[in-house]
């Protein structure tokens, strides 16, 4: 038998890589993607507005001397608070008790010449009837009488002037407060030429709270405030001291004033704030948070949920057969923590997907589960503006008219009602 030709053996061997390849298994589809979402729910949003400012105190008093001596005496510890009344200075008396001394003295002599005039003008006046004396006597010591009177009422005014001078060496606290660093050491001229600023004391208990309000964040506020049947000034104010804590005493408006500032567009106000403990100092930076009325019944998703395509936003909603859909909403500007609220486009109890976004297109299939969000400890509490926006310090809703809310404000919902991410 003949040997086959070589091409056949080649025709063989590829028919034979034919049938082996026609025998491997088909490539198996991708399962869909795993995302996570979502169900949203009605949520009532509290709302402030919170504007920065500077502590200061109701009184700052200057403790002066007010007659010229010696200090003798410093009878306080500096920075500690002290009573209406404590003494505070001593200066040296010596020289006012010599006033009081040479005044006294003069008060005497006045008054004895004055006892004179009275015995006299009787006397003479009988003279005169009986014609022993003549008119000119009576006339002079009718003058002398009155001349005594008036040197007896001067006496009597320079002596209350020392004893008001020695009164001065001893200066006590004209109210309760704490008092500054003294000014003047022990052994040094006082009074001389003006008075000396001697130390200062602030009242300490309540405390101001000075700011500023730009007019649009007023008129926005005062809004929110009637809308709710509130006066502005009614709304409760919280002081967040310089560490981010927050006293414990609410505080009120005392003070808004009646003109806007031209060149700031400003208008200033001034708070209360009781100041049991004393913590609160004057000069110190702080802020207040204004409480304004809640909304009720809004719709809040995390922020990494949105996506924006040419200045719109998106969100994807998870359908009944695990496909998605890619929906344009209408967001407010203001973020409460991490989410963001829907105003418009998401109605309650739809799922919305928070991760795996970038896995997904319009109609394709998913895996969803639950999305699990991260603890408490991890939320902002208050809102904020959205990154890459300017930050302010009074931070108000700018969608007031987009919502239909009038208002404006911070706003942030409670922990255990606001999907955090």
């Amino acid at each position: 038998m003949k040997p086959l030709p070589s091409f056949t053996h080649g025709f063989l061997f590829l028919g034979l890589l034919g049938i082996t390849a026609c025998k491997k298994p088909a490539l198996q589809q991708a399962p869909p993607p795993i995302v996570t979402f979502i169900e949203t729910k009605k949520t009532d949003v509290e709302r402030s507005t919170v504007f920065v400012g500077q502590l200061d105190s109701p009184q700052n008093v200057e403790i002066r001397a007010r007659v010229e001596s010696f200090l003798d005496k410093v009878a306080f510890t500096e920075g500690e608070e002290v009573k209406k009344g404590d003494l505070l200075f001593m200066l040296d008396e010596k020289p006012y008790l010599k006033k009081i001394a040479s005044a006294k003295g003069d008060l005497a002599a006045a008054q004895a010449a004055l006892t004179r005039s009275n015995i006299d003008v009787p006397r003479l006046t009988s003279l005169v009837s009986e014609g022993a004396a003549p008119q000119r006597d009576l006339d002079n010591a009718i003058a002398s009488q009155s001349s005594n009177k008036a040197k007896v009422a001067s006496a009597e005014a320079a002596l209350e002037a020392a004893q008001l001078e020695l009164s001065y060496c001893e200066i006590h606290a004209p109210l309760s407060g704490r008092i500054g660093a003294k000014q003047a050491s022990v052994g040094s001229l006082v009074g001389k030429g003006e008075p000396t600023l001697l130390a200062t004391i602030s009242q300490v208990d309540p405390m101001w709270f000075d700011c500023s309000i730009s007019e649009v964040d007023f008129i926005r506020a005062d809004k929110v405030a009637r809308k709710a049947g509130y006066k502005l000034g009614q709304l409760p104010l919280t002081l967040i001291l310089p560490d981010g804590s927050e006293s414990e005493s609410p505080g009120k408006w005392v003070f808004k004033d009646r003109v806007v500032d031209p060149t700031t567009a400003t208008i200033r106000a001034r708070a209360e704030f009781a100041n049991p403990t004393g913590v609160l100092r004057p000069g110190m930076f702080a802020r207040v948070r204004v409480s304004l009325p809640s909304r009720k019944g809004n719709i809040l998703v995390p922020d990494r949920a949105l996506t924006e395509l040419q200045g719109k936003e998106f969100l994807w909603i998870l359908q009944s057969d695990n496909t998605v859909k890619q929906r344009m909403v209408n967001v407010a500007e203001t973020r409460i923590g991490s989410n963001v609220m829907v105003l418009s486009g998401v109605e309650a109890g739809e799922k919305v997907i928070v991760e795996g976004i970038q896995k997904v297109r319009d109609g394709s299939k998913v895996t969803p589960k639950p999305f699990a969000p991260p603890g408490p400890d991890s939320q902002p509490p208050s809102a904020s503006k959205p990154p890459g926006k300017p930050k302010t310090d009074q931070n108000i809703d700018q969608n007031a008219e987009k919502d239909k809310a009038g208002s404006s404000a911070t706003e942030s919902a409670p922990a255990a009602e606001q999907p955090t991410p």
